[in-house]
């Protein structure tokens, strides 16, 4: 008996797509090395360090300053002295976020839209305020928060691995079945003494094989260089990983269903992807959406997963809390996997 039919033809197939990804180099650059880039840069970008001072011109004048004296005081603001017009035009090309005037009577002058320059214009006013003889009731302590868990290159990990997830898994499916559509050989494959469920699932099985190393990869550099918690569960987080892993194959199988060229299927993941990766929760919290929003935002499946991905890691949570975002998952796998199956175009 031969060695294909003892494996069979899911086993082969899942083989023959494995070896495929493998010999393509920039696939393996984008699963692998571009996640652990992205969370090096990123992680650079905002280490730990202290805030940057808040730059406020003071115009020239009579008061001028001694205005910028008693304003350099204070370490959060970085304070220069410029004539009138020069101080317009740095506020106007941004240099400075306020202007403050040289006359009798202080005038601030700044952009409300900016929370920065709100930020300026309350040191600025208690500190000229102090030098003109206010004093302050008490001076509040300070807290900083610098622990591990509660940085923002912590939030951020846990949804650069969402978004990995999701893109390779609609990328690397929805690719390779429409190259494989448009050069015939899905027409071939379907001529083969194989089941048609069995193609689609090899494409899902072959995802998985590299969703540990993928994962691995990511995590293992946020812990060891970025110093990124991992308080739950491994077992659990890997859980989540894969459910993630197959709703996303499913959701490219559904997107890969009827396109028969690479720009078709382009402008269709884009499409499914591009609002995930504005509503979902990657870079900023889904809280500042308005309510209104809320409902289609949390019923994103990569909302979903990054919800679940953070919980695991940053506050150790169990199965129980995350059955919401798992159900969602699940659902959408489910559910895109029927379709594509139903929708599917061989030729």
């Amino acid at each position: 008996m031969s060695e294909a039919r003892i494996r069979g033809p899911l086993a082969e197939l899942t083989i023959a797509r494995v070896r495929e990804f493998v010999r393509e180099p920039e696939a393996i650059f984008w699963v692998f090395i571009f996640p652990v880039l992205l969370a090096g840069v990123l992680g650079l970008a905002f280490r730990s360090r202290p805030p940057e001072p808040i730059p406020v011109a003071v115009a020239a004048g009579v008061n001028g300053e001694a205005r910028r004296a008693a304003l350099s005081d204070n370490p959060d603001l970085d304070v220069e002295l410029l004539p009138a017009h020069e101080a317009r035009q740095a506020l106007r090309r941004g240099a400075v976020v306020l202007v403050v005037s040289g006359d009798d009577t202080p005038e601030y002058t700044y952009d409300p839209t900016r929370p920065d320059s709100r930020t300026a214009r309350l040191a600025v006013d208690a500190a000229l305020q102090r030098a003109a003889g206010r004093g302050d009731a008490f001076e509040a302590a300070r807290t900083e928060v610098t622990e591990p868990g509660s940085r923002y290159v912590d939030f951020l990990v846990p949804g650069l691995l969402g978004m990995n997830v999701m893109g390779t898994g609609m990328w690397g499916i929805g690719f390779s079945l429409v190259v494989a559509r448009n050069g015939n050989l899905l027409k071939r494959f379907v001529a083969a003494p194989v089941r048609r469920r069995h193609l689609l699932a090899a494409q899902l099985l072959s995802r998985l094989v590299f969703l540990v190393p993928e994962t691995a990869a990511l995590l293992l550099f946020a812990w060891l260089l970025l110093g990124v918690p991992i308080r739950g569960s491994l077992v659990l987080l890997a859980a989540v990983a894969l459910l993630g892993a197959l709703t996303f194959s499913g959701l490219g199988l559904l997107t890969a269903a009827r396109p028969r060229t690479i720009e078709g299927v382009s402008g269709l993941m884009n499409l499914v992807m591009v609002p995930m990766w504005i509503f979902s929760g990657i870079f900023f919290s889904t809280d500042r959406f308005p309510a209104v929003a809320q409902p289609f935002v949390q019923a994103l499946p990569l909302t979903a997963l990054n919800d679940a991905l953070r919980a695991v890691m940053l506050e150790g949570a169990g199965a129980l809390p995350l059955l919401p975002e798992l159900a969602i998952l699940a659902v959408w796998g489910v559910v895109t996997f029927i379709l594509a199956l139903r929708l599917f175009r061989w030729q």
